[in-house]
């Protein structure tokens, strides 16, 4: 049959475009027919051949909870690279994987949930309390960083054709969203306009405007008194108005029955379906949108509310193919057998690398020789599985604990001894009395015997996460406070004591008050939740087979009594941009193996007119002897600022490979809307006035010049001319 053929409806016609075939398809639809496609589990309506769709499915550091696939590092571990090229590789990767498993799923009649093509991916929630459990899922705290890293996942995920989408990456949770996790359904959020489009929206503004992400996950809490998932000031006035955002909304899931519910803004489920959905919510991830129906009885909602949100929603799926033949849609052929593929295993392999923060080396430690005679392995990580995952992860064909790279990369010769030391968390005496210190005397014979020490401690997904996903968490997926949980430290101090050369690795999500480490382990290396090739990329940095080079994408603090109350959502005394006090770690912080040197900071002018760009380059050499990358940074500071700002905020990163004795010139562009200033009501300005640049390998801080040794180099510039208000 022609495609022209005039007996072909409309919406099968693949020549005419997807808004005509969307109209049609839409109007042959009963109006029951339309609500069941406003839930994530959408029927399959037979006489149309549409067949049912679950548009539920996870991607934020491999494709999740649908069987085997590539588990790279959790998503702060990722950020920790520093790499926004890098980060477009691996959601490249993924979506090749997710389109792979889609489409031979749906060839066996497998369209269950986390097996569609709409990846509710990434987390772009600002980090902006240590406590809070589901940070491990973000790129960190920073405005700036978690943009750049978010635009490069969701163009990875959603392809460039001209024509289809390669999978729907859903940028969540929008907004102001980041604990407690227990208040999470009743919690109202209160945000000043200068904090939301200072820090919690910048993010998400990217990634719809320049990303061109074609979903969005609404939040569970409120935002200055409106439910995320009904607020006309989110929904409407900034992501449809202000945006230009064409695609659709989804729910978190149950975040429309707490419209009614612990909420209370709604007084019933079919007003609070009626709510969200006329706000711009288009798609119920829960069981709300079945009220519908009533709904328009009651005259909450028109047909033509119900119109809007159906054809937002098939708009994705004829862009995402799913209504063309197979010959048409380039992704349909991406073979299964991409799934954990050789490459992809390479890739999580460099990507855990590059995640890698060496924090202390004192002595120059590392790397450690692969010919030790002995070595002692000794923690409640050290061959654990589940921290290599973090939490929505699929499950990887082989893990590579620390253990087991360790043991896979020394010499035949060497001796590894292994203990577990203590469980991770226990801190009391347990079953037939088995008191929590059992482990030490195995422990510390194991290092008696051991020419070095390598500890892993830490936390895992058992301690943080999201609500209701953490079996052993006091603060209902949050964490109460940031030492190291259970007896590690008592174990770390007691292997210390024994006088062995020892390195430190933890494994983690979120930031830990490593205090007493700080001041006494020689050598200490943050690997997060570092993928299916975690250990492998630990034992190279260990070793010296790769130099380490990843930066902290979030504050370490000294004491939870350094920052606001967690239910706090002020930005003032958070986050490097707006912190007094001292850290343990700052943001933008890690070493190397190898010396990098800075010199020839120049601007292109050193006066503009309100409006133009300014050109920065500056020349960086490896004056050591050892290959490597490293990360460099420019800081921007508005010195003469007519209302409060941040201290300093990040506005460029490049992340460079030097070998030993090699120069290389890194430039940077700065913009005039990264020079303006939010004000008090929320206006994006460009003042005149004298701005600071600073340049290194990390922030100019003090702290960061203490731990390094380092300091960054520095110049000014002036902007003349009038106050100029530029587009947010």
């Amino acid at each position: 049959m022609s495609k022209n053929n005039s007996t072909v409806p409309v919406y099968k016609d693949v020549t005419k475009s997807f808004e005509a075939r969307v109209e049609d398809l839409v109007s042959r639809l009963s109006l029951e027919e339309k609500v069941s496609q406003l839930v994530y589990n959408s029927s399959a309506i037979s006489s149309l051949a549409i067949p049912e769709y679950n548009w539920w499915n996870e991607c934020i550091h491999g494709v999740a909870r649908a069987g085997v696939a590539t588990v790279f590092p959790q998503a702060i571990g990722m950020a920790a690279s520093f790499n926004e090229e890098l980060m477009y590789r691996v959601a490249v990767a993924i979506s090749d994987e997710g389109r792979a498993k889609h489409h031979e799923f749906a060839r066996q009649g497998d369209r269950g949930i986390y097996k569609g093509l709409t990846f509710w991916s990434p987390n772009i929630n600002i980090f902006r309390d240590p406590r809070w459990g589901r940070g491990q899922e973000t790129y960190g705290e920073d405005p700036y960083l978690t943009g750049r890293l978010g635009v490069a996942f969701v163009k990875g995920l959603q392809g460039d054709h001209p024509k289809y989408f390669k999978t729907v990456a859903t940028p969540k949770h929008y907004a102001v969203h980041s604990g407690p996790e227990s208040l999470r359904h009743e919690f109202d959020a209160k945000a000043s306009i200068k904090d939301m489009y200072e820090t919690y929206l910048p993010a998400f503004k990217e990634c719809i405007k320049e990303g061109k992400a074609y979903s969005i996950m609404g939040a569970y809490n409120r935002t200055n008194g409106e439910p995320c998932c009904a607020s006309p000031t989110l929904l409407q006035q900034i992501l449809r108005d202000e945006w230009g955002f064409e695609g659709f909304v989804v729910s978190d899931c149950g975040a429309i029955e707490d419209i009614y519910e612990p909420h209370k803004v709604a007084s019933s489920p079919e007003e609070a379906a009626a709510m969200a959905l006329k706000n711009g919510c288009d798609l119920c991830c829960g069981r709300v949108f079945n009220t519908l129906l009533k709904a328009l009885d009651q005259g909450l909602v028109s047909e033509e509310d119900i119109d809007t949100s159906v054809k937002r929603l098939f708009m994705a799926r004829f862009k995402l193919g799913m209504f063309d033949p197979e010959s048409e849609v380039p992704y349909t052929q991406i073979p299964y057998e991409v799934v954990n593929c050789e490459e992809h295993i390479q890739l999580a392999l460099d990507m855990a690398r590059e995640s890698m923060v060496l924090l202390k080396n004192e002595g120059n430690i590392l790397p450690l020789s692969k010919d030790l005679d002995t070595i002692a392995v000794i923690g409640p990580n050290a061959q654990s599985k589940d921290v290599l995952l973090g939490n929505y992860s699929g499950t990887p064909a082989e893990y590579v604990t620390v253990l087991d790279g360790i043991r896979r990369k020394v010499s035949s010769n060497t001796k590894v001894i292994y203990a577990e030391g203590c469980h991770l968390s226990d801190t009391a005496e347990g079953y037939w009395g088995a008191k929590a210190t059992r482990g030490f005397a195995e422990a510390i014979a194991a290092a008696e015997r051991a020419d070095a020490v390598i500890m892993c401690m830490g936390i895992s997904p058992a301690l943080e996460g999201e609500e209701g996903e953490v079996a052993e968490s006091d603060g209902g997926g949050d964490r109460t406070n940031l030492d190291l949980p259970g007896m590690q430290e008592e174990l770390l101090k007691a292997i210390y004591d024994i006088g062995k050369p020892v390195v430190l690795v933890i494994l983690n999500g979120s930031p830990l008050s490593i205090n007493w480490a700080q001041e006494n382990i020689p050598a200490i290396l943050e690997a997060w939740y570092p993928g299916e090739q975690g250990g492998n990329a630990v034992a190279d940095v260990i070793f010296g087979d790769y130099n380490p080079a990843g930066r902290l994408p979030v504050t370490f603090v000294k004491s939870l009594d350094d920052i606001p109350p967690f239910t706090d959502y002020n930005m003032q005394g958070r986050t490097y941009r707006y912190m007094e006090k001292e850290p343990l770690y700052p943001f933008g912080y890690g070493l190397s193996y190898t010396t990098f040197e800075y010199s020839n900071l120049r601007l292109n002018v050193d006066t503009i007119e309100a409006g133009e760009s300014i050109n920065v380059k500056v020349d960086v050499e490896n004056v050591g002897s050892i290959a490597g990358d490293e990360v460099v940074q420019l800081y921007l500071k508005d010195i003469e600022a007519s209302v409060a700002v941040p201290i300093w905020e990040l506005k460029g990163v490049e992340r460079i490979h030097l070998e030993p004795s090699e120069k290389k010139t890194v430039e940077f562009n700065i913009t005039p809307r990264q020079m303006a200033l939010i004000d008090e009501q929320g206006r994006c300005l460009l003042e005149p006035g004298q701005f600071r640049v600073y340049v290194g390998g990390q922030q100019p801080d003090r702290r960061s010049e203490v731990l390094t040794g380092k300091e960054v180099l520095s110049c000014e510039f002036e902007v003349t001319g009038d106050t100029l208000e530029i587009e947010y």
